[in-house]
């Protein structure tokens, strides 16, 4: 049996691997489901074991798990590809008989009604049908998501969005990572669904707020139209699908359906998820 990680060589499937390492869980006892073995070239050489699988090709998919392992399965990152996708690794787990399949979901889970939660309902219902034990770990919002992209927030002087006064409980990659770490090493977590989210809520005119305050610069919130977001993304070579989506998710965020603070993720991970002025200040320093 191992603990399996798909997607390990991405931002977040990297940050749980370094999470089960530092819990003491041995590099022998990992094995990391990855693309390209160039990439995962890294992992092997802390002596994780290395499987190379693709989503979209399910035939390599098979040799990816054994039975009784203990599954992070991450989404894939292409919208409308990954209802295939994951059917494609929904179904190399079950014929592996896995013993747990843990999955990287939406915050909201079925009641999460936006765009971009559409293929994670999809996914949780295959699993659901599937009969697999499961973990459903419902991420919210991650920081990364504004804070890796600050250089035209700093050109422009500005955070521009379509969320309104929305509330975003963003929390960083790590905090999800640690939290993954904990319920593939723990006990008790099979066939339940977790809300995770940071412990605080903020709204895009705080965040821009923080900018000026560690920056020293004027950063202004700029809530625009939902029509002149679309104008400015795909201006930005945004293709139209993925920016309808992106304004989807601030509208979702200006309703309030990403503000959730359930303290599901602190409580798994054992610590208080990265506050706001933390996350801009690492970005900052990047």
């Amino acid at each position: 049996m191992s603990i399996v990680v798909t997607g390990a060589t991405g931002h977040l499937g990297r940050l749980v691997i370094e999470s089960l390492l530092t819990a003491d869980v041995p590099a022998g006892g990992i094995a990391a489901v990855a693309r390209d073995s160039e990439k995962a070239a890294p992992l092997a050489a802390l002596g994780v074991e290395v499987r190379i699988a693709d989503y979209d090709s399910p035939a390599t998919l098979t040799d990816a798990f054994r039975a009784g392992d203990r599954v992070l399965f991450i989404s894939g990152d292409e919208a409308g590809r990954r209802v295939p996708q994951h059917t494609a690794v929904i179904d190399a787990a079950r014929a592996a008989g896995v013993a747990q399949l843990a999955y990287t979901g939406v915050l909201g889970g079925p009641d999460a009604d936006f765009e971009l939660a559409a293929d994670h309902k999809a996914t949780e219902q295959l699993i659901l049908d599937s009969g697999l034990r499961y973990t459903f770990l419902r991420n919210g919002w991650y920081t990364e998501n504004y804070t890796e992209n600050l250089a035209p927030v700093l050109e422009h002087g500005a955070v521009v969005a379509a969320a309104g006064e929305g509330r975003i409980a963003a929390a960083a990659r790590a905090d999800y990572a640690a939290a993954a770490a904990a319920v593939l090493t723990g006990e008790g977590h099979l066939d339940k669904a977790y809300e995770l989210s940071g412990d605080t809520a903020w709204s895009l005119a705080e965040y821009a707020a923080e900018l000026s305050r560690q920056t020293g610069r004027t950063i202004v919130y700029d809530n625009v139209p939902g029509e002149t977001l679309l104008g400015i993304l795909t201006g930005a070579g945004v293709p139209k699908p993925m920016a309808a989506i992106l304004l989807g998710v601030d509208t979702a965020i200006e309703r309030g359906l990403l503000a959730g603070t359930t303290g599901d993720l602190s409580r798994l991970s054992g610590r208080p998820t990265t506050p706001l002025a933390q996350s801009v200040a690492e970005a900052l320093k990047s």
